[in-house]
């Protein structure tokens, strides 16, 4: 078999590995690889997509990057389906949109609000972006499991950082008409927070016949004065947090393979 168009994989390159941990930066896969395991190696790299290898409680688990958005997502869950991998979890990092919601507390992503494009070439925008309810679980389970305050709920997941989210800091610091006030209204109706992947990941997914899941680390806060800066050493935090969350939920889901 020759390799994968974008991901530059072959089947048997993943060992027969069932679970993927998607990662949107490049940067963060190898890190989360060596978390499970030391010993993971690098298996790919061509364009935004990084790959690793490497075994949890020797099962064998692929780390990816999904590069930033819907469209680039869309495509690593497929071709890596037709490698034969079934389940999905997101690690990430997002923008709370709650007062309440400290940083860097946990995210874990029950439904996305369908603010993407992508989802909508599988799917009517009525179909919803719902994350399967074991992965949930087995998340929730991992922020107990590690003492890890954590928040469940809906994501706004949208295409673009700066209007989409409505941050009037972009180049040209207009935000047309749709997107107007739109943070204070997902506020209100009790949306934790913005990211750009999961609407994507969950119609897909669920469209396929796969399992998903989303579990982010808020970096900043958009409604919480001198919260809404990213800070290098919140990053760095976060980034670890993720990374034991998302092994740890892994844990609790190898008891379903069959």
């Amino acid at each position: 078999m020759e390799r994968i168009y974008h991901l530059q994989l072959k089947k048997e390159m993943l060992k027969g590995a069932r679970f993927a941990l998607l990662t949107g930066n490049p940067q963060r896969v190898e890190k989360i690889a060596k978390f499970y395991d030391p010993r993971a190696r690098h298996i790919s790299t061509h364009r935004e997509f990084t790959s690793w290898l490497g075994y949890l409680d020797t099962v064998p688990v692929i780390t990816i990057s999904t590069g930033i958005g819907g469209p680039s997502t869309a495509i690593v869950i497929e071709e890596l389906a037709k490698l034969g991998i079934d389940t999905f979890i997101r690690l990430g990092t997002s923008g709370a949109i709650q007062k309440y919601i400290k940083l860097p507390d946990l995210i874990i992503t029950t439904g996305a609000i369908r603010l993407d494009g992508t989802s909508t070439h599988y799917a009517p925008i009525e179909y919803p972006a719902v994350a399967d309810h074991e992965i949930v679980s087995a998340l929730i389970h991992a922020a107990d499991a590690l003492s890890l305050p954590y928040h469940v709920g809906i994501t706004a997941s949208t295409d673009a950082f700066y209007p989409g989210q409505e941050r009037y800091e972009s180049f040209s610091g207009y935000i047309i008409k749709n997107f107007q006030g739109t943070l204070q209204e997902w506020q209100k109706l009790g949306v934790l927070n913005y990211e750009m992947e999961s609407a994507t990941l969950f119609t897909v997914c669920n469209v396929l016949k796969l399992r998903a899941g989303c579990i982010t680390c808020a970096i900043v806060n958009r409604v919480v004065k001198n919260k809404d800066q990213i800070q290098q050493k919140t990053l760095a935090l976060a980034e670890e947090i993720i990374a034991k969350a998302g092994i740890e939920a892994l844990r609790q889901l190898f008891s379903t393979i069959s």
